[in-house]
């Protein structure tokens, strides 16, 4: 599939050469920007026939804590790298809010939610988890990856019930040492806990993506956009 890119102030976009019929907006980690993941798409082995538009917004630039209050690129502030520290409920709660206006514009862009796919690494991923679970209206899947949710304790008051089924893929690496698998098992039993449909694989690598977790993202896209079943 060829793609025309397209990048504004605040995202990066892949438009598919055909009119899309799916899209998937990820949400990059802390201190990158929307082009991280860019690159990925082209390892996803997604079929001609299936045009997606892919959507990587950029985070806004702010202080944050465990980096000495230097600025970058930040979905939110981290106090620490602890299950304590891992959020802030307002920087948290402001970006849902634009994960919310990149959905909403998918859907009137004349993609049905039940076409888009909500993905993010890391804190990217956490802001997913975050919005996805609470979104209005029920989406085609989560993609969380190497990350965790943020406020645990709140999944169940503020979940959807559009989204109770949403099938959520997360993926880990073993020997993470920015966000242990630890806290990604502690997020995927509690979702599986609260009735969520999770596809949970590990991987022998650090904080990043791997070519044999790309190969399961790619079939898991497939089946999600396409209904292959692949």
């Amino acid at each position: 599939m060829k793609y025309t890119t397209i990048e504004t102030t605040h995202e990066v976009t892949l438009a598919p050469a055909q009119p899309p019929v799916a899209s998937v907006v990820l949400l990059h980690g802390l201190g990158a920007d929307g082009w991280d993941f860019v690159p990925i798409v082209a390892e996803l082995g997604l079929p001609d026939a299936l045009p997606v538009r892919f959507v990587f917004p950029h985070a806004p630039v702010r202080p944050v804590t465990v980096n000495n209050g230097y600025e970058m690129r930040a979905w939110y502030d981290i106090k620490a790298f602890t299950p304590e520290g891992r959020a802030d409920a307002a920087g948290l709660a402001e970006s849902t809010r634009r994960v919310d206006a990149y959905l909403e514009a998918e859907m009137a862009h004349g993609v049905e939610a039940s076409r888009i796919v909500l993905a993010g690494f890391s804190q990217g991923g956490a802001v997913a988890l975050s919005g996805g679970l609470r979104f209005r209206e029920r989406l085609a899947g989560l993609l969380a990856l190497s990350t965790y949710l943020p406020y645990p304790e709140t999944l169940a008051a503020g979940r959807s019930v559009a989204n109770s089924g949403v099938p959520i893929l997360m993926c880990h690496g073993r020997m993470d040492p920015v966000v242990p698998v630890s806290m990604g098992i502690e997020a995927r039993d509690l979702l599986k806990a609260q009735g969520y449909a999770v596809e949970w694989h590990e991987y022998p690598m650090q904080h990043e993506v791997c070519a044999e977790e790309l190969v399961v993202i790619g079939r898991w896209l497939r089946a999600r956009l396409a209904g292959d079943g692949d």
